[in-house]
Order: C-alpha cells, then sequence, then structure tokens
C-alpha cells in the first residue's frame, strides 16, 4: 500500500484554520500579507502568523506559507525583509511559483522546505526533475494533467521527492491559473494575487456597425459561458489518486467559509481513512458527495484527470453558484446529549426548525431544533442577531466547534 497522503486544506483565516484541524486536515496552506496569490481572503499579518504556526504545530499537524506571486524587481526588498521576519516562526514548507523567490529563499532561509507552486505549471517528467534539482522537495502539479501523466511524473522521480495535486474546488479557465485578463481590463495583476475572476463575469458580443444591439454571451440554444470553469470534486476517484502516486490531496477555497472549510475537509477524510482502513472491501459512500453537495460551488466535475481539456474543457452550463446549506452556529462547549449547549450564532434559527449537526469524521445529523434560550436562561423563539450566544438542547453528543447547519 501506497503511503497515505495527507489532506491539505486553505486557510483563509484563523476561523477558517481551527475548522480546516478540527474537521481532519494533516496540513494547512496561507499567506501573508503579501506574496500570496488570494490577496481578497484575509490572510495573517506576522503576529497572526506566528500564531497559526503554534496552533497547527499543538496538533502535530503542518502550515505551508505561499509566497508564489510573480514579484517584480522593486518588491525584492519588501520580499527579503518579510522572510526574514519570518524566519524564526516554524513555518514547515513554502510555495513559491518564480525562480527569483526560490533563489531568494534559499539565500535567507537555506534550510526551508521548497514546495513549487501550481503557478509553474509542471506538466512533464522533464519539467518536474528540472525543479526537483533545484532542491525543491515536493511539486505541485499543473491541473491539466491527467491520471496516467501523473504516473509518469512520479515513476520519473526519486521516491523522496512528493507530488500534490488539487483534488477539489475551484478551477481556472487560464492554463494552471497563470490569467492576464484581470490585470487587461482592470489592472488587477493575477500573478500578483489580485486577480478578480473575470472569467466569471457576464460578457456580451457587439458587432462594430450594430453597437446598440449587444448579443449576451451565455447557455442558452445560442451560446454559453466561455470562460466559466466548473468546480472539481474528485472525492468519487480516491483510489485512483493514491494509485497515480499523488501524496498530497489539495483543497482549494482560502475565500471560501469556514464551514466550506469544515464540510469540504471532513468529506476527504472520511473518503480517505475508510479506503485505507480496507482497500479491498473498499466501495464510496454517496453521503460524502450529499456533503460536498452542502457547500457554494459551480457544477461539479473531475478536472482533467480522466480527459484532457481539448477533450472537455469543463465548462459551466449557467452563471451561478448552488448555494449552500445555512450556517447557523457553531458550538462554543462540550455537552452531553439532552444537555443544554452553548453556541454562537452565525445566521439566524428558529425553534421547530429542522437542522443538521455536523461533527468530524461524521456526515449530518438531523433533528428538530426545540428548544433555545438566551444567555440569562430565558426561552426564546429564534436567534436573530449576528454572533449573539445562545443555549439549545440536542439529542446528541455535542463538542467545542461542531457546526449547526440548516437541514435544506
Amino acid at each position: 500500500m501506497i503511503k497515505k497522503p495527507e489532506i491539505l486544506s486553505p486557510a483563509g483565516n484563523f476561523e477558517k484554520l481551527r475548522a480546516a484541524i478540527r474537521y481532519g486536515a494533516d496540513a494547512v496552506y496561507l499567506a501573508g500579507k503579501s506574496f500570496g496569490m488570494r490577496s481578497s481572503s484575509d490572510n495573517f499579518d506576522l503576529d497572526e502568523l506566528k500564531q497559526a504556526c503554534d496552533y497547527v504545530h499543538s496538533f502535530g499537524k503542518k502550515l505551508y506559507l505561499t509566497v508564489n506571486t510573480m514579484p517584480h524587481g522593486d518588491e525584492y526588498p519588501a520580499l527579503r525583509e518579510f522572510l526574514e521576519e519570518i524566519s524564526s516562526f516554524g513555518i514547515d514548507a513554502m510555495i513559491v511559483a518564480d525562480l527569483g523567490v526560490i533563489a531568494t529563499i534559499k539565500e535567507i532561509l537555506p534550510e526551508m522546505q521548497i514546495h513549487i507552486s501550481t503557478q509553474a505549471g509542471i506538466t512533464s517528467p522533464a519539467a518536474a526533475l528540472a525543479y526537483a534539482r533545484l532542491g525543491a522537495s515536493r511539486l505541485v502539479l499543473a491541473r491539466e494533467l491527467t491520471l496516467p501523466e501523473i504516473r509518469a511524473i512520479r515513476d520519473s522521480l526519486p521516491p523522496e521527492i512528493e507530488l500534490e495535486a488539487f483534488v477539489h474546488g475551484a478551477m481556472c479557465v487560464s492554463y494552471s491559473g497563470r490569467c492576464l485578463l484581470s490585470n487587461m481590463l482592470i489592472g488587477r495583476d493575477a500573478n500578483r494575487g489580485m486577480c478578480a475572476q473575470p472569467c466569471r463575469w457576464n460578457y456580451t458580443i457587439l458587432e462594430e456597425k450594430r453597437l446598440d444591439l449587444p448579443i449576451p454571451v451565455e447557455q442558452d440554444e445560442k451560446g454559453t459561458y466561455i470562460m466559466s470553469s466548473k468546480d472539481m470534486c474528485t472525492v468519487e476517484l480516491i483510489p485512483q489518486l493514491v494509485a497515480a502516486g499523488i501524496n498530497s490531496f489539495k483543497i482549494e477555497g482560502r475565500v471560501k467559509s469556514a464551514y466550506y472549510t469544515a464540510v469540504v475537509t471532513n468529506s476527504y477524510r472520511m473518503a480517505l481513512d475508510a479506503y485505507y482502513n480496507d482497500p479491498e472491501g473498499y466501495s464510496f459512500d454517496p453521503a460524502w458527495m450529499t456533503e460536498l453537495e452542502s457547500v457554494s460551488h459551480r457544477e461539479y466535475a473531475t478536472g482533467f484527470y480522466l480527459n484532457t481539456p481539448a477533450e472537455n474543457a469543463q465548462l459551466c452550463a449557467s452563471s451561478g453558484y448552488i448555494r449552500e446549506k445555512s450556517y447557523l452556529a457553531t458550538a462554543q462547549a462540550n455537552a452531553d446529549a439532552g444537555e443544554l449547549c452553548r453556541f454562537m450564532q452565525k445566521n439566524k434559527l428558529i425553534v421547530n426548525e429542522e437542522v443538521e449537526l455536523l461533527s468530524p469524521g461524521k456526515t449530518g445529523c438531523r433533528f428538530t431544533l426545540t428548544e433555545l434560550y438566551d444567555e440569562n436562561g430565558e426561552p426564546i423563539e429564534s436567534a436573530p442577531h449576528p454572533s449573539m450566544t445562545f443555549f439549545a438542547r440536542l439529542p446528541f453528543d455535542v463538542k467545542e466547534g461542531d457546526i449547526l447547519r440548516g437541514a435544506n
């Protein structure tokens, strides 16, 4: 049996980081306030980054820092200062795309593990070997690869060089995410972490002599959404992903909610553990897919693992997201079944509402919420105020960090 891959989850802020660790991530990836490819997530200042490292390591997990933008020359003094400031934090690896950044990290932090970002577009054994010779310990593969291509790269490398691949989340219509469209349209450089996702916008076509007659580009009998990619979901491919030699299963979504992080991490954790507990008797549980359907997403597809972009471009048939179940509250303490448990409200909930409790290692447990109490122990009909504390009695054991969500 191949060594069990890690589950690598996104952490756009501390709430999402805690959700990732609680719901089964072996490692998290996140960014500082600069030099990461998701400037739209909250990210971590220097104090928060040190706290995040300490928090993750207290659970025996790992933290990878994204330093994967393509900085211009005048940004290197700030990069060097940033690397020196975080040198003592205990970061386990840095995810890097730019050769100049790799060289700078090697100079300032010579013992730092280097993971080559998917932005580098590694699609061949030759490219993989070249980065390995530069000192990379892990390669985050291009998303355009099929499973046989990944296996060929695995077979070409020394066993100590690890492979990481995205298994879930948003895909980009641009090759390995190296998009110029955002920069061209509104001056936000996707290769420096500021992508505005113009591939998700609605477009019209104008004929130069009929400017008053715009033609929308949309999915109907006349056209389609030409740039909006489906979301990747490969939970049904766990055995094939393992057989391809992937060492780290990466989940996309640093700008998504803590609920998204918890649910997706939990689903892949359950599926991967089930496979390794009994490879011969393993069968896919549809409940894992039901969980993944409960988060905000576009139409799902298996990426390009089973077919190439030329065979199937994986474009959406509609422009909108499929909405997630309502994230109602998070448990603030432990409680046995039948005892009152303290919660912090995320969205309004009411007495006699059908809800579900989500706990690590389990799919949602449905019940009717029959009692609600305020902080003074007085019965209430609803919890309408953001972040308010309330108490509820559940028919299940509850642990701190468990999630209460809508049932529909």
